[in-house]
C-alpha cells in the first residue's frame, strides 16, 4: 500500500510513526504541513521514508496560506498517487486532505487538537467537524478522544484507539543522572516535570505549588524540563520565590537521555490542562517512577489513585501541593508503587503492542466504502 503521511510539523513523535512504518511492507511518503520556528526533530526522514517536496514545510503555515496549500496538496495526491492518507492534526493536515476529497482518509487525533481546540470558536469547531466528515477511520489515543468525536457527530464505530506507548526497552527501571551527585541532590526527593513551557501544559501551577510544598519540606527539589512561551513568567516565579538553588532548569533533553532522567526522579508531575493518553506519563510508568497528574479524563483512564501514584485537581495549586506533600509522606511505599507503574505499561503502553492499531486503522480504511 502506498501511504502518504501528513502531518503538520516533524515531531519527535512523527519520527517514530515514521520509522515503524518504514519497517513495513507499505510505500510512505512523508509530507509536512509548516515548519514553526523551534526545529523540534532534528534526525533526518527514516530509512525508505520518501519526503516529499512542495509549497508547505517549510515555514509557519498561516489561513491565507490554505487555498495555495490546498491547490498543491491536490497536486502531490496526483503525482504520488497514494492508496491512503494519514494525516492529522485534525483542524490543519487532516482538514485540508479532507478538502481535497481523497480517500481513504485515516485522520489521527493528537490529542488536545478535538478535546480542546474545536471548542476554540466557530471555525475551529466548524473545521474539525469539516475534517470528521471527510475521514473514514479516525485514530484517537483514549476513550475522552472516541467520546468527543461521537459528540461531534462522528461515527464511534470508525473509530480506531491508539494510545501510542513507549520502547519498554529504553524507558525502564535504572541508575540516575551523575547530575544528582553533583547537585548534592541525592538525599532529596526529587520531582521531575517535563511538559512545555505553554498555557496548556500548566507549568505554573507545577511551580507555585512546588515553591509552596518547598516552603514546609526543605528535602523537596524539583527538575524542570523543557522551555515555551511562559519562559518569563516560569523564571520570574522561580525569583520570586527564591527557588533557583531547589529548581534545576534543564532545558531541552535528545530523546535519547530522557529515561536518565525520569529514573532519577522520586515523582512524576504533570499538571496539563488537556492530554490524550500522555506519551509523558508512560514513560514515567515504563521507568517505574509514581506519579501525580492532574484529574483529566486521559489521566483518569491510566492513573488508580494509591497504585500507579495520584491525582489533584486540575489547575488547584493547593491540591498538588497537598499532593506532594503526600507524595513524600508514603514515600516508604514507592517501591511497591514503581511495580504498579511498570506493569501498567507493560500491559497498556508497549510500543511494538500498539502500533499494530496504526496498522489496523489501515486495513480498515482501505475496505471497500
Amino acid at each position: 500500500m502506498r501511504v502518504l503521511y501528513f502531518t503538520r510539523d516533524y515531531t519527535p513523535h512523527d519520527y517514530r510513526f515514521l520509522s515503524g512504518l518504514a519497517q513495513t511492507e507499505h510505500e510512505i511518503y512523508a509530507l509536512r504541513l509548516e515548519r514553526k520556528g523551534i526545529q523540534k526533530e532534528d534526525r533526518p526522514l527514516p530509512v525508505k521514508v520518501n519526503q516529499v517536496i512542495w509549497r508547505g514545510g517549510r515555514s509557519p503555515a498561516r489561513l491565507p496560506d490554505g487555498p495555495g496549500l490546498l491547490w498543491d496538496l491536490k497536486r502531490v495526491i496526483k503525482s504520488v498517487n497514494p492508496d491512503l492518507i494519514h494525516a492529522g492534526p485534525l483542524q490543519t493536515s487532516a482538514f485540508l486532505a479532507a478538502l481535497a476529497g481523497f480517500h481513504p482518509l485515516v485522520s489521527m487525533s493528537w490529542g488536545s487538537d478535538i478535546l480542546v481546540d474545536a471548542d476554540r470558536n466557530r471555525f475551529w469547531n466548524w473545521a474539525t467537524r469539516r475534517a470528521l466528515n471527510g475521514t473514514d477511520v479516525l485514530l484517537g489515543d483514549c476513550l475522552a478522544v472516541k467520546n468527543k468525536a461521537e459528540s461531534l457527530g462522528f461515527n464511534p464505530e470508525k473509530v480506531v484507539l491508539f494510545p501510542w506507548g513507549v520502547d519498554l526497552k529504553q524507558f525502564s527501571p535504572g541508575p540516575p543522572l551523575e547530575l544528582i551527585d553533583r547537585l548534592g541532590w541525592r538525599d532529596k526527593f526529587i520531582l521531575l516535570s517535563l511538559r512545555s513551557w505553554e498555557p496548556i501544559y500548566g507549568v505554573d501551577v507545577v511551580v507555585k505549588a512546588f515553591a509552596r510544598a518547598a516552603g514546609e519540606n526543605d528535602q523537596l527539589r524539583l527538575l524542570l524540563l523543557g522551555g515555551g512561551s511562559l519562559a518569563p513568567m516560569v523564571q520570574g516565579l522561580i525569583s520570586r520565590y527564591q527557588l533557583a538553588d531547589k529548581i534545576h532548569l534543564g532545558g531541552q533533553v535528545p530523546q535519547g537521555d530522557l529515561p536518565s532522567y525520569y529514573r532519577s526522579a522520586n515523582l512524576y508531575i504533570s499538571a496539563s490542562h488537556s492530554d490524550g493518553s500522555s506519551v509523558s506519563l508512560m514513560e514515567a510508568l515504563a521507568c517505574g517512577i509514581p506519579v501525580l497528574v492532574s484529574d483529566i479524563p486521559g489521566n483518569l483512564e491510566w492513573i488508580t489513585p494509591g497504585q500507579e501514584g495520584w491525582l489533584f485537581r486540575d489547575g488547584d495549586e493547593d491540591s498538588l501541593e497537598n499532593g506532594i506533600l503526600n507524595a513524600y509522606a508514603l514515600r516508604s511505599g514507592a517501591g511497591e508503587m514503581s511495580a504498579a507503574a511498570r506493569h501498567l505499561a507493560g500491559s497498556r503502553a508497549d510500543w511494538q503492542v500498539n502500533f499494530s492499531h496504526l496498522l489496523e486503522a489501515y486495513e480498515k480504511a482501505a475496505q471497500p466504502r
